[in-house]
């Protein structure tokens, strides 16, 4: 693949990353603030975004905003919150019309990064805090997000595998917070920390699409005029952690289909000379359609409506998911152990590794073919200190052979075994 070049700026205290390229029709801007995951201000940051991009002082109320934004040939904005290893991110998204296929001369970059730019560092206020209408309507979406996961017993039965795998590291907390936290959160608390996140977060700005640089570089110097910081250094993750005894929780609520996750430590984290390795392992393990636990455990057995593994690439953790019915726990986590020793012992042949290499080639190459994509698989970078491009990344994965991926597998350690179930008899259907 053709490979796109990126440039680093260090500006008014963030680092800009410029990516040009006439792939796409639209201009990207990316904002992401890192900090560490903390048990104190968690839920402040889930907060945090969505207020933000609520009201700025030009466009002090959410209809205000959302006009201006369809005034610029309706350009989009968006926020998320990600947990990458032991840091949490929040993303501000602008995507907008490129000027240069369009009949008006608008000057539509230039104003979507002045906009950006007063999202972050002019939030609409009063009296020394953000909006209390706002804070108040973001409070209550807040508790819905977090409550929406509890009532998903999927995502539920990963959030308690996380807590229990990960009791004393900062890695257990969930990306939205806690809902205990929510109603103590004033609009006065929230500007407070807001303050502290302008002056100690990493803040890194990716702009993507067809542009002239130096007016990209003026444009961020005069809309970004951001306060004198210290921004914190981004830490790496890895909990090295011997295993002796396997932690095994089982929880019981009203459910029709049990939910099986276990956590494995891998000891390989991005940036790691095994990181490819690990991915290719986990390929070929469970993390496609092809992969030992769907064949084995879903497929030839029938015990699991679904089962599937993901590597935490920041965190060196592997995670199996499936659900079951509570009469099969036994059988499906003897047949999940199995995999594993099967992948320790090098029983999976030239073909399936071939099969899976091809799919994460594929999956990258999908990946990058949308802007906010290309900027995750970029950002691993930064989260890292490496400096790893897409074909790169490609190579090493060429490159991993059986020899590696039984080594990475030998290394990888069960830790914890979660189990919900329902409340007494035997549990049938899905859930």
């Amino acid at each position: 693949m053709k490979l796109l070049t990126e440039q680093k700026h260090e500006l008014n205290g963030l680092t800009l990353h410029t990516i040009p390229t006439t792939k796409y029709k639209t201009n990207t801007f990316i904002l992401k603030l890192n900090a560490p995951l903390n048990e104190k201000t968690v839920t402040m940051r889930a907060l945090l975004p969505y207020v933000l991009q609520s009201a700025t002082e030009s466009f002090p109320t959410t209809t205000q905003l959302r006009t201006y934004l369809d005034e610029l040939y309706g350009a989009t904005l968006q926020v998320d919150l990600t947990k990458k290893g032991d840091n949490h991110d929040i993303t501000i998204r602008i995507d907008i019309a490129n000027e240069k296929y369009l009949k008006d001369s608008t000057p539509l970059l230039q104003k979507a990064l002045t906009l950006l730019g007063e999202i972050l560092l002019k939030p609409a206020t009063e009296e020394g805090a953000f909006l209390n209408d706002a804070m108040e309507k973001e409070k209550r979406s807040l508790r819905q997000r977090i409550q929406a996961v509890f009532d998903d017993k999927m995502r539920y039965a990963n959030l308690r595998l996380v807590e229990e795998m990960c009791k004393e590291e900062p890695y257990s907390l969930h990306v939205n917070g806690r809902i205990d936290d929510i109603e103590s959160i004033t609009a006065a608390t929230l500007y407070e920390y807001y303050q502290h996140v302008l002056k100690e977060d990493a803040i890194h700005l990716y702009v993507i699409g067809d542009f002239h640089e130096q007016e990209v570089k003026t444009t961020v110097e005069q809309a970004f005029d951001l306060p004198q910081r210290q921004p914190k250094e981004i830490k790496r993750s890895i909990t090295k952690k011997e295993i002796t005894d396997v932690n095994e929780v089982v929880e019981k609520q009203e459910v029709k289909q049990g939910k099986l996750n276990i956590g494995y430590r891998t000891n390989v984290v991005y940036g790691d000379r095994q990181y490819f390795a690990l991915q290719v392992f986990n390929g070929i393990f469970g993390g496609f359609s092809h992969s030992k636990l769907f064949i084995n455990v879903r497929e030839k057995a029938s015990l699991a409506y679904y089962a599937a593994s993901r590597v935490e690439s920041h965190k060196g953790l592997l995670m199996v998911m499936s659900g079951i019915d509570a009469k099969n726990y036994d059988q499906a986590v003897t047949i999940i152990k199995e995999q594993m020793e099967e992948m320790k012992n090098g029983s999976f042949t030239d073909s399936e590794i071939a099969q899976t290499k091809a799919v994460i080639h594929n999956q990258l190459l999908e990946t990058v073919d949308t802007p906010r994509g290309l900027v995750e698989v970029m950002y691993h970078n930064e989260l890292t200190g490496k400096s790893i491009s897409v074909d790169e990344y490609l190579k090493q994965i060429d490159a991993v052979s059986k020899q590696e991926i039984v080594k990475v597998a030998e290394n990888i350690q069960m830790d914890t075994v979660y189990f919900l179930t329902g409340k007494g008899g035997e549990n049938n259907g899905e859930n």
